[in-house]
């Protein structure tokens, strides 16, 4: 037993002195030890909000905003593509800050393919309600559910709202969508109270249960509303304080000294479907 554990220790030995061996050969003659000080960094960049700075910049815009009339403020919203990672954050937050239920959704996030073979990439596109000055979703409405405020943001009334889904039909941005009252737990013993908490949208916390007393979005058309419900306190929209990239933008076109202002006076700044007279109030940077 001595002999054999003997024999499997030489063994074992001869073959790290080979392996040892195969590896210095292909190292070249000159090799040095890596030097132990702190290695500087490759790419000094800055952190896309340092001290809390673009994200704070807009906070206070949007609070001098606030303090003026509402008619006198226009909110707008900017979203830089070569920013966008399609990591679809702004997706998620939307959907939990607005407790949306399956098949809602507010800002999709679409991907599509530019170039031709071997010169191909791939774009993302970030698509909220462009809350345009002529909204065609506006007069196709036979109730006057859906109406222009007087700060911008194309709003619905639950309380009016028939779900004729007109509006759906009108919209050339495909920006709205319609509540089938579906929820996540469908097909299971009960629904669970997670998907009846109340939705904060437009600031009045309805409950998606069945009556007509709850005054439910369920059987609606709903879409974006630029986080009213968080501006109005003061507050960014989800969409933009998640978005990873730093790319989505938002506060009052009207103040000529907004960074938002600043960003659409370059020459990147493209509005989608420009031709139909829309004029959106959503505006991408190229």
């Amino acid at each position: 037993m001595s002999t054999g554990s003997n024999r499997r220790d030489f063994l074992l030995k001869a073959l790290s002195a080979a392996g040892l061996a195969s590896f210095a050969s292909i190292l070249p003659a000159n090799a040095t030890e890596i030097p132990r000080e702190e290695v500087a960094h490759v790419l000094d960049m800055p952190e896309p909000f340092p001290n809390g700075g673009i994200l704070e910049r807009m906070r206070g815009e949007l609070h001098r905003a606030l303090k003026k009339p509402i008619e006198q403020r226009k909110w707008v919203m900017v979203i830089d593509l070569q920013k966008c990672i399609g990591c679809k954050a702004c997706t998620v937050s939307c959907i939990s800050e607005n407790n949306l239920p399956p098949g809602v959704v507010y800002r999709p996030v679409t991907e599509e393919e530019v170039g031709v073979f071997p010169h191909v990439r791939r774009q993302f596109l970030p698509r909220p309600c462009f809350h345009c000055d002529n909204p065609p979703c506006v007069p196709v409405c036979p109730v006057k559910a859906t109406y222009k405020r007087p700060d911008g943001i194309v709003a619905i009334d639950y309380d009016q709202c028939i779900g004729c889904r007109y509006c759906i039909t009108a919209c050339p941005y495909g920006a709205r969508t319609f509540d089938y009252g579906e929820y996540y737990e469908n097909g299971t013993p009960e629904i669970l109270p997670y998907e009846l908490r109340p939705s904060p949208e437009y600031g009045e916390n309805r409950v998606r249960t069945e009556g007509e007393d709850n005054k439910s979005p369920k059987g609606n058309a709903r879409k974006c509303q630029f986080c009213l419900h968080k501006i109005t306190n003061g507050m960014l929209p989800a969409c933009v304080t998640t978005c990873l990239g730093g790319a989505t933008f938002f506060g009052d076109y009207n103040d000529s000294e907004s960074l938002v202002r600043e960003l659409i006076g370059t020459d990147r700044v493209k509005r989608i479907k420009e031709e139909l007279g829309t004029e959106p109030n959503c505006y991408y940077l190229v």
